[in-house]
């Protein structure tokens, strides 16, 4: 019992960090809330509401995303897109993302599943 309370502690943490790196992969054009979920549920990223909305709006008031709301076939939606300064910053990250991914191979090994 003990094991699967620390790996579910251990593994939101580790997904915490790659959903916004998610998140922001996703908004390079218009989403609203319910269709980026989706998006990312399409990759195997799963995302509850709880911790959608609030990132956004943190994302949003950091000026890294922009939104506005839209009625398209159906009712008002808020959509959001990276603005510049989140542009820039998401090129930094998935850069750090990447060289992190090349010292983890290199630490753990590849195919290390012990």
């Amino acid at each position: 019992m003990v094991e699967t309370d620390s790996f579910s502690k251990l593994e939101l943490e580790l997904r915490r960090g790659a959903i916004v790196l998610a998140t922001l992969s996703q908004l390079k054009t218009a989403q609203y809330g319910y269709s980026l979920r989706q998006a990312l549920s399409e990759h195997s990223m799963q995302i509850e509401e709880g911790t959608l909305y609030p990132l956004l709006r943190r994302l949003e008031s950091q000026g890294l995303l922009t939104s506005e709301w839209r009625i398209e076939n159906g009712p008002p939606r808020r959509y959001y897109a990276l603005s510049a300064d989140g542009r820039r910053l998401y090129q930094k990250l998935l850069k750090s993302w990447r060289a992190l991914g090349v010292v983890m191979d290199e630490l753990l090994g590849e195919g290390d599943t012990k």
